[in-house]
């Protein structure tokens, strides 16, 4: 069965900025099943748009900002 938008709910969502883009935690149940958490980097492009990036390798100060996102989402979980 294909991916179908309309049965991902998206069940908290929280961000974490600094000068070179933001980094997003979010939980999410796809078709009312388990809830799983995301982690996504958003940079911006040379226009100035956001895009989303590789997460890769976070940085101590990126960690720290994300930290208590993450155990925000644990409790919604």
């Amino acid at each position: 069965m294909p991916y179908d938008s309309s049965l991902d709910e998206e069940v908290f969502s929280k961000s974490w900025e600094d000068e070179g883009g933001k980094i997003v935690v979010s939980v999410h149940s796809y078709n009312k099943g388990a809830k799983k958490l995301q982690i996504a980097r958003e940079i911006k492009d040379r226009m100035g748009n956001a895009a989303f990036a590789k997460l890769g390798r976070l940085s101590k100060e990126e960690l720290k900002g994300i930290l208590p996102l993450i155990q925000e989402a644990l409790a919604v979980m």
